[in-house]
């Protein structure tokens, strides 16, 4: 009888796991990667040996903006 109820715990844990781990997350945002120039203190873009502009880049999450309606302006 016990090993009839831990088969069936394992093949539950089991399933429940593969099914969690290989389903699509709709509401997970898309990331973008975003540079930004280096600047020094002058405001000038700082350059490496070769000439080339430094860059600091990042990725973001990208969300969706929610439309909606305006809200009253109160009188």
């Amino acid at each position: 009888m016990k090993s009839l109820l831990i088969s069936f715990a394992l093949l539950f844990s089991i399933s429940s796991a593969y099914a969690t781990a290989s389903a699509p997350k709709a509401s997970e945002p898309q990331k973008v990667k975003v540079c930004v120039d280096v600047k020094d203190k002058e405001g000038k873009p700082v350059k490496d040996a070769k000439g080339n502009v430094k860059q600091n880049c990042k990725e973001m999450k990208a969300h969706k903006k929610l439309e909606g309606t305006e809200v009253p302006v109160k009188k």
